[in-house]
């Protein structure tokens, strides 16, 4: 990646959060940048504010002062019941189902585990993502879609001031870009070059190749002079019509 000095890429996500995906592929992208995962059971935006962690995957509605943040995708609401309850033989509960149920709220209950747990009891059923019904599933609790209800959000939020290239790379990959998409900070081609570099090089180029050319011409022609000549030489000569004697 084209940064000075490469750092440790600290990510975190609240529960219900499956971010191994994302992981995985900077891991295969960037092996020479370790990545530190860390789930938040309370706020994980105070991680992020304080430094703790470069990015953070939140469910939305957040406090959006200070970051940038992106929406990723909707999760699915369920009605999580005791296995005991009429609700559990719909495969999508009608929303007017629920008017005659005791509906818990989770952040009295002391979070989505413990919500669970009540439900599970046969107390009353509580709403959640399907995504934290899965996490904290229990073999005497039962989780339905529930229709009409609206949806949580899931996003990605990292620092305003933080623009440093690694963040932005991860962004790409959660965002689906590909390792050679020219998005990408690690892609990022060089300046190009002007049209009068580009002349110069040229220029530079086809001077060094006519001067290769000379040289070699010249140094197979005065090898071939060489050659083809012959210097007499310790040759007495004779007088015009001479003839040497016979023994």
């Amino acid at each position: 990646m084209p940064t000075d000095q490469p750092r440790n890429l600290s990510v975190g996500f609240v529960p219900g959060v499956t971010p191994g995906k994302w992981v995985a592929r900077w891991r295969e992208r960037h092996p020479a940048v370790p990545l530190d995962l860390h789930q938040h059971d309370d706020d994980a935006l105070v991680a992020l504010r304080e430094g703790a962690d470069d990015v953070v995957f939140v469910r939305l509605p957040v406090d959006r002062e200070g970051i940038h943040l992106i929406p990723l995708y909707e999760e699915q609401p369920v009605a999580v019941m005791s296995r005991e309850n009429e609700l559990s033989l719909y495969e999508d509960i009608p929303a007017g189902e629920l008017d005659g149920e005791t509906l818990l709220d989770v952040a009295e209950c002391g979070g989505p585990r413990t919500a669970v747990e009540v439900a599970a009891s046969g107390a009353g059923v509580v709403i959640l993502p399907m995504s934290l019904a899965r996490l904290h599933a229990r073999k005497d609790a039962v989780h339905r879609p529930v229709e009409g209800v609206p949806t949580t959000t899931i996003g990605i939020a990292w620092r305003v001031e933080d623009e440093s290239d690694d963040v932005e790379e991860f962004i790409g990959i959660v965002r689906g870009r590909t390792a050679r998409s020219s998005r990408q900070p690690s892609q990022r081609e060089a300046p190009k070059k002007s049209a009068s570099q580009k002349a110069a090089e040229k220029s530079a180029k086809n001077a060094d190749t006519a001067s290769k050319n000379t040289g070699g011409g010249a140094a197979r022609k005065g090898g071939s002079a060489q050659k083809g000549s012959r210097t007499p030489q310790n040759r007495q000569s004779r007088p015009p019509g001479s003839r040497g004697k016979r023994r």
